[in-house]
């Protein structure tokens, strides 16, 4: 069972621009930007717009059919000035070099935006899981997993799950570390099962902090949660979290897409029914349901959009059709520079990937603070911990936006790259 392991373009969701933008590229002008008006100093930016370390892994991995394919899969280091790497890994066919590279720095500056103690890293493997057997997708994982443990560790690197990985994946990586150590190692992954270490209130973090941002921009906007008609790009966990929680905070989510395309009724779709027809049949379905595609998703005219799929969604080549008031990222990176600039010249209001989706770098920082001391949390401690620290990086944000008259992007770049700076600086330059 072979493995094409050159990338796709377009992924299954929205018509991307003509020329799409490298995410590597992407995540440089953004820096470039917030250092400007941070006024950081040229020297520093040139090691703050760099990656410490880079490992490209080559394995072999024995298919069900007995044949030995190879695979080929990153685990990149940011920066590590305030503390352990951290970041997650995906399993995607369109992973690349310059995608892990991006989010890798996108993690250091989302660690810095809601204050948590660690650096910025990403992994991935070139690999389409939905091709590999259980056994084989153990087997990947196993060996992908023994690649890398010579940078992983609980005070080294942090690994968490992403695009197409989960608890089960996680458990996997912690038992391969955990035999090569002789003992348990909990702490060397997050996002992992509550019966091994993981934490109450995990899976959701990341839906949960995207509903606590949008709420906190309503409010900021004047917008009643009862007016808000809500649009989520991709339905997977972030997304379905997403909008549950908004519906269950008053707003009407009106339209919830796959990479099939979008299931829309301006009157309110049922979620959870939507949901559980993909779950059978494999495909978004509803009785009363119009099917539009991902493209047309983005352009309705709703309160709240959330794009929570893939990167370079939002482009120079639709930004000026987006109608929505208010968008929350709950992927990392779906909005490109160029559009950027347009969404702000039309008054819309972008809560920022590296603000808007930290909530689950931050339920991950708490599992990984339990597993250290041995000590659990239960799920009522863990949202309210999550809560005052998601709105007050929002507050310190948008205080930074008002205060320069800058996008909500680029002030929380500011904070992030004044607070990485700063800790290099502290640190020095070895030797």
């Amino acid at each position: 069972m072979a493995q094409k392991v050159e990338a796709v373009p377009s992924r299954g969701f929205a018509e991307v621009s003509p020329e799409p933008a490298n995410p590597w590229t992407m995540a440089q002008q953004q820096f470039d930007i917030a250092a400007e008006v941070l006024g950081l100093d040229p020297n520093m930016a040139r090691v703050l717009r760099e990656c410490k370390r880079e490992l490209i892994v080559t394995f072999p991995v024995l298919m069900d059919d007995h044949t030995i394919q190879m695979f080929t899969g990153y685990r990149i280091h940011h920066n590590i000035d305030r503390g352990p790497a951290k970041g997650g890994i995906r399993y995607h066919p369109g992973v690349t070099r310059d995608e892990v590279k991006a989010l890798a720095m996108w993690m250091t500056w989302k660690c810095a935006v809601v204050g948590i103690p660690y650096g910025g890293a990403k992994g991935g493997v070139i690999v389409d899981p939905k091709l590999l057997s259980r056994n084989e997708l153990e087997n990947l994982t196993r060996r992908f997993t023994s690649e890398i443990s010579i940078v992983i560790g609980p005070d080294r690197d942090i690994p968490a799950p992403d695009v197409n990985t989960n608890a089960q994946i996680m458990a996997w990586m912690m038992d391969t570390i955990s035999m090569q150590a002789g003992h348990s190692v909990p702490a060397v992954v997050t996002g992992k099962p509550l019966g091994i270490g993981g934490s109450e209130g995990r899976p959701e973090a990341t839906g949960r902090g995207c509903m606590l941002t949008t709420l906190a921009a309503l409010k900021h906007l004047g917008i009643r949660p009862q007016d808000a008609t809500v649009a989520v790009q991709g339905v997977g966990n972030v997304g379905y979290t997403t909008a549950k929680l908004l519906a269950q905070a008053g707003c009407k989510v009106i339209a919830v897409s796959d990479s099939n395309g979008a299931c829309y009724n301006e009157d309110g779709i049922e979620l959870d029914e939507v949901v559980r027809e993909k779950e059978l049949t494999g495909r978004l379905r509803q009785k009363i349901c119009s099917f539009i595609s991902n493209e047309e998703l983005l352009e309705l005219p709703v309160t709240v959009l959330v794009p929570a799929a893939l990167e370079n969604q939002i482009h120079r080549g639709n930004a000026n059709r987006i109608k929505a008031k208010v968008i929350c990222e709950g992927a990392n990176g779906p909005t490109s520079p160029e559009a950027d600039e347009i969404l702000y010249k039309n008054g819309v209001f972008v809560i920022p990937d590296i603000l808007a989706n930290a909530g689950g770098v931050t339920v991950s920082y708490f599992e990984w603070v339990q597993d250290l001391q041995e000590f659990f949390w239960d799920e009522h401690d863990i949202n309210e911990r999550l809560e005052r620290i998601m709105l007050r990086a929002f507050d310190n944000v948008l205080h930074v936006s008002l205060e320069k008259k800058v996008m909500m992007r680029t002030a929380a770049y500011v904070l992030a790259v004044d607070k990485v700076a700063q800790a290099t600086t502290i640190r020095g330059i070895y030797p």
